[in-house]
């Protein structure tokens, strides 16, 4: 019936598709995400190997001239010190997206945990976690970030626990400690709503334990939106340590370049030699951008009662 159905132009019944199959074919119909992809995965390939690009060390000089324009040899010039800008953007990279990358899996980790807990257990226990989550975000993060990053070079337990200053531990460190709280809200509602779904009490008439329940049951179901939002605090916690750098309480500059502090070590040259200020201004932008564009672009694949909600 099916083959004459098609053969006779009527309408054929549709195919069924699994839930990743959906939400594959809802990713590739947002094209910015797909392309965002693709230049992250070769700015990330470029970035933690960039030989493949330039033979000069983040640290060499090169003696080709100061503040040398792009070239054939300097694809974006030279600093003020007569190093070549390219590798120094590229090895900067590292340090930025290794902040990102581990600033948003710790603080999503935590964040996780916390809503979690918050979401399941509810009464006093809710209570408590929303409440130091509410503490959390009445702080001022600039000015606490900045009062910390200064504070293992004065105290030694602070240097055990969080790092040497200027080190990319102690920034990873600190911008965790005030990247978890979104997350812990996003996990506490969906899990609010979670357990009181059938599946939920079907697996506590069975007998479950509570444990059990939240970690096999609740929680692959808050995946979705974890992921998209661990996906933007990405591209957060890569502009906060940009701005910490630039104000000089990020990365230590002079061992280790970042985007940040390039941009700060040569704002002085903006207008009269702007290579130097816009490549590291470049890479920046388009790193927040196209992670901005693939968080979309995951919305709109694992979570589209999000996408419903926008129209």
């Amino acid at each position: 019936m099916a083959d004459v159905a098609g053969r006779g132009g009527l309408l054929e019944e549709p195919v069924a598709r699994t839930p990743r199959q959906l939400a594959w074919r809802r990713f590739r119909a947002h094209r910015a995400a797909l392309v965002s992809v693709v230049v992250l995965v070769l700015l990330t390939v470029v970035v933690f190997f960039p030989s493949l690009l330039t033979p000069w060390g983040p640290l060499e000089r090169t003696g080709d001239g100061r503040l040398a324009g792009p070239s054939t040899q300097h694809w974006f010039g030279t600093d003020d010190l007569q190093r070549d800008l390219l590798s120094r953007v590229l090895h900067g990279g590292q340090v930025s997206l290794q902040v990102g990358f581990a600033t948003a899996l710790a603080a999503g980790l935590f964040g996780t945990i916390v809503g979690a807990v918050a979401g399941y257990a509810g009464g006093w226990i809710d209570n408590l976690l929303m409440r130091v989550t509410d503490l959390f975000l009445s702080v001022p993060l600039l000015v606490a970030l900045i009062v910390l990053t200064r504070l293992p070079a004065r105290q030694p337990w602070a240097a055990t626990l969080l790092g040497p200053e200027g080190s990319v531990r102690a920034i990873v460190t600190i911008l965790a400690l005030f990247f978890w709280m979104p997350m812990a809200r996003i996990v506490r509602s969906e899990v609010l709503a979670l357990k009181q779904r059938p599946f939920v009490e079907s697996a506590r008439a069975i007998g479950r334990s509570r444990p059990a329940i939240l970690v096999r049951h609740v929680l692959p179901n808050t995946l979705g939106p974890i992921v998209v939002n661990v996906t933007l605090a990405v591209a957060a916690a890569v502009l906060t340590e940009s701005a910490l750098s630039f104000l000089g309480f990020g990365v230590e500059s002079a061992t280790t370049p970042t985007w940040g502090n390039l941009l700060s070590g040569t704002k002085a040259y903006l207008r009269t030699a702007a290579h130097v200020v816009l490549f590291p201004g470049l890479a920046i932008v388009i790193t927040v951008l196209c992670v901005n564009h693939l968080g979309d672009g995951l919305r709109d694949a694992l979570d589209p009662r999000a996408t419903q909600d926008r129209r």
